[in-house]
């Protein structure tokens, strides 16, 4: 499959999970909210992982990779219990969905930039800047 698609999968499971976020934000805590969501993630990366082992695929695991996906892991979940949160206050996913997910995008790619030494072209520049904009007229908006 090509990344394209893949993307536009990934991007539309994203949406399932800011969407129910929001949807159930309005019935159970942050903390229980993140718990439930963590241990369904779980099962199924153990699921998967599972799959992968019983059809003796190679899986080279290395410290440095452990780390940095723990800490994947702490980002994540602090950013759950953080969706659940704003939800919890009322913002609609309308609103807070693109900030969060915006700014993350955002972020994301000064990272890249800063940390991994990436370069952008002219038009991805002004897409990141679209991408700040966006931000701020939805944020002001509500």
């Amino acid at each position: 499959m090509p990344w394209i698609l893949l993307a536009l999968l990934t991007a539309f499971c994203l949406a399932l999970y800011n969407f129910f976020i929001k949807l159930a934000s309005s019935h159970l805590p942050a903390a229980v909210g993140a718990v439930v969501l963590q241990l369904v993630a779980a099962a199924l990366g153990a699921a998967w992982l599972l799959k992968l082992k019983l059809q003796e695929q190679p899986l080279p695991i290395t410290n440095k990779g452990l780390l940095l996906a723990a800490l994947a892991g702490l980002g994540v979940g602090l950013a759950e219990i953080l969706t659940f949160v704003v939800f919890g206050r009322g913002v609609p996913s309308s609103v807070g969905t693109p900030v969060i997910v915006g700014g993350s995008v955002l972020l994301t790619a000064v990272l890249g930039l800063t940390v991994a030494r990436e370069t952008l072209t002219l038009p991805q520049g002004l897409g990141l800047l679209l991408i700040v904009a966006g931000i701020a007229l939805l944020a002001r908006g509500h």
